[in-house]
């Protein structure tokens, strides 16, 4: 019998401890929620999704969750760890100092089963601020003949609202989702100010209807939270307060739309430019 994928030869495989994992279990054909517990050993290491795969390999076949990346890029662990919105692979089990790890799916949602959150309702609400590039001559954009120039500091405007990696954590947090269900939510008005931010962009209007509505960017009560669970830094709060101020000094007239970012030709001969040394010729002969 081979070793679980789990524990490879590169990770120390002794046993520091014994954790009980708390885990809610919910099928929709067998009845209401119930919480089950099972005992992990904890090894060096070894993070809360690490440790509900063990669980899955040697003790329960039927414990749903999604993942995909392991490394706090894909998004797809959120779950309700001790008391906080987390990614699973993203924090390991003795930095969470306790002896009992208590895991539920995500609040704010419905629940699929076990610890599989439905979705749908989060990624409707990220498509209803058109997240993409609106540009007016959609001939340029589809068959584009140069680049939109953007400066570094026109990058900057936005880069840190670009790390969303859609986890839907933020959502889980927040106490204005958790009492309208039409609230657009921080994770899509964040996406709707790194667009209209981007230099590149020209659809703040269109996103108006959206961000600007009785569900929108002022139904945000500022308590922070989403700011405070998110894995990557993005700030939901600060990207919504600085949509409020953007929309509303535009719509009062006080400021126009800023410059946006012009096509300029391609740079001939970059690469021998900017001093960068050119890649070696191909070794294969096709």
């Amino acid at each position: 019998m081979t070793e679980p994928a789990l524990h490879d030869q590169n990770k120390d495989t002794r046993v520091i401890k014994t954790v009980i994992f708390e885990v809610l279990r919910y099928d929709p054909q067998d009845g209401g929620p119930r919480l089950q517990e099972y005992s992990v050993p904890v090894t060096k290491g070894m993070t809360v999704l690490d440790g509900l795969t063990w669980i899955k390999e040697h003790l329960d076949r039927t414990l749903a969750w999604r993942s995909s990346c392991r490394m706090g890029v894909c998004g797809s662990c959120g779950m309700f760890i001790n008391g906080l919105p987390r990614l699973a692979c993203n924090n390991q089990i003795v930095h969470l100092h306790s002896d009992r790890v208590t895991i539920k799916p995500l609040p704010n949602y419905d629940v699929i089963r076990d610890l599989v959150p439905d979705l749908e309702g989060f990624f409707d609400k990220h498509r209803s601020v058109r997240p993409y590039l609106i540009r007016r001559d959609l001939a340029e954009q589809n068959l584009p003949t140069g680049e939109y120039f953007q400066s570094q500091d026109e990058l900057l405007n936005y880069m840190q609202f670009a790390y969303c990696i859609k986890c839907g954590l933020c959502l889980s947090a927040c106490p204005t989702v958790a009492t309208s269900e039409s609230y657009t939510g921080p994770q899509a008005l964040a996406q709707g100010w790194r667009y209209t931010a981007d230099s590149r962009d020209e659809g703040a209007k269109e996103r108006e209807n959206e961000v600007l509505s009785s569900h929108g960017a002022f139904r945000c009560h500022f308590a922070g939270a989403c700011s405070q669970v998110c894995p990557k830094g993005v700030d939901p709060a600060l990207a919504i307060q600085l949509l409020k101020q953007d929309m509303f000094i535009r719509t009062l007239g006080f400021r126009k739309d800023r410059p946006r970012a012009t096509v300029t030709p391609p740079v001939k001969d970059w690469v021998a430019q900017s001093g960068i040394p050119k890649a070696p010729a191909p070794t294969v002969k096709r």
